[in-house]
C-alpha cells in the first residue's frame, strides 16, 4: 500500500481492495474514530500491524522508489498498469454477487472513469515550488490539500499522490520527507500542516465510505472499478508530471516486461491471500 501511495498513478486502497482487507481497513479506521472500547482495541491491533508494514514500505519508497520513479518512469508506470489490469478481473470475480444482473450500475463506472481522467487533465506539467516559503495562507492550502489527498488514498483507483501533484505539493512532500529521514528538519512546519490535513480528512471521509460499502455496495464496486480503469490513463500521463516533464507513455515506451512483472506480483499476492485464508479455515 505504501509503495502504491508514494507514487502518482495508483492508490494504496487498490492494493487493500485486491487483497481482500479493504472492508477491514475502512471498518477499523471507523471503529477507531467512533467505536466502543472493545472495537477500538481490535481496530488498533489491526491498524498497528498494517501501519508497521506501511511505514517500512513508505521509508523504502522515499529512499529508493522516488529516485527510480524519476529515472525509470516508463518501467514503473508499466508495472502499475500490470497491477491495475490484472486486478480488475480478480475483483470482478470476487464481487460477482454484487455485480451480476445489476448492469444499470455501470453508469457509476463511467462516472468513476470520468472523475479520474478529469483529475489527470487538471494536473500541471510540473509540480512547481509552492512550499519554499510558508505563509498562513499556504499553510491553510497545504492543510486542505492533505484532507483531499488522503480521501483519494483510501479509495481504490484514485491516487492521492496524483492529487498532490495537482496541488503542486508532491515533490516538496517527497523532498521534505527524504530530508527528514536524513535528520534535516527544515520541512517540519510543512509536514505538520499536511499531516493535520490528512488526519482531518480520515475522520471526515471514512464514515462516508463505510456507509456506501454497507448500504450501496453494488454501486460502490462499479464506481471503484471505474476509478481503476480511469487510473490507467493517469498512469500513462505520469511522465508529464515529473519535475523535468517527459512525454506521456506510448506503445514504444511501454515496457511489456515490467507489465508482466506487475501481473505476476498481483497473482502471487492473490495466491498468498488464498493460502492464508485456507490456513485460517483449518
Amino acid at each position: 500500500m505504501a509503495l502504491a501511495d508514494s507514487v502518482p498513478g495508483v492508490s494504496g486502497g487498490t492494493i487493500a481492495f485486491l487483497l481482500g482487507f479493504y472492508d477491514d481497513f475502512i471498518g477499523s479506521l471507523n471503529s477507531l474514530i467512533s467505536g466502543t472500547k472493545e472495537e477500538r482495541i481490535k481496530a488498533l491491533k489491526f491498524l498497528i500491524r498494517l501501519g508497521i508494514g506501511w511505514i517500512i514500505g513508505f521509508v523504502l519508497a522515499m529512499l529508493i522508489l522516488s529516485k527510480v520513479f524519476e529515472s525509470h518512469i516508463y518501467q514503473v508506470s508499466s508495472l502499475f498498469m500490470g497491477f491495475i489490469l490484472f486486478s480488475i478481473p480478480i475483483i470482478c470475480m470476487e464481487e460477482k454477487e454484487n455485480l451480476k444482473g445489476k448492469y444499470v450500475n455501470l453508469i457509476f463506472s463511467l462516472i468513476g472513469v470520468a472523475i479520474v481522467v478529469l483529475i489527470s487533465l487538471l494536473s500541471p506539467s510540473s509540480t512547481g515550488d509552492i512550499a519554499i516559503t510558508l505563509s498562513f495562507g499556504k499553510i491553510i492550502y497545504i492543510f486542505i490539500a492533505g484532507m483531499i489527498s488522503i480521501s483519494a488514498m483510501v479509495l481504490p483507483g484514485i491516487s492521492g499522490s496524483t492529487l498532490l501533484l495537482i496541488f503542486g505539493l508532491y515533490l516538496p512532500t517527497v523532498d521534505y520527507i527524504t530530508e527528514l529521514l536524513h535528520f534535516n528538519f527544515e520541512g517540519i512546519p510543512f509536514l505538520i500542516a499536511l499531516g493535520l490535513g490528512i488526519l482531518t480528512g480520515v475522520i471526515v471521509v471514512i464514515k462516508s465510505i463505510k456507509y456506501v460499502l454497507e448500504n450501496h455496495r453494488s454501486k460502490t464496486i462499479y464506481f471503484i472499478l471505474g476509478l481503476m480503469v480511469g487510473s490507467l490513463y493517469t498512469i500513462t500521463q505520469g511522465a508529464t508530471t515529473l519535475d523535468v516533464p517527459q512525454p506521456a507513455m506510448t506503445f514504444s515506451t511501454f515496457s511489456i516486461v515490467f507489465f508482466i512483472i506487475g501481473g505476476v506480483i498481483i497473482l502471487g499476492m492473490q495466491f498468498l491471500k488464498k493460502f492464508m485464508n485456507d490456513r485460517k479455515s483449518k
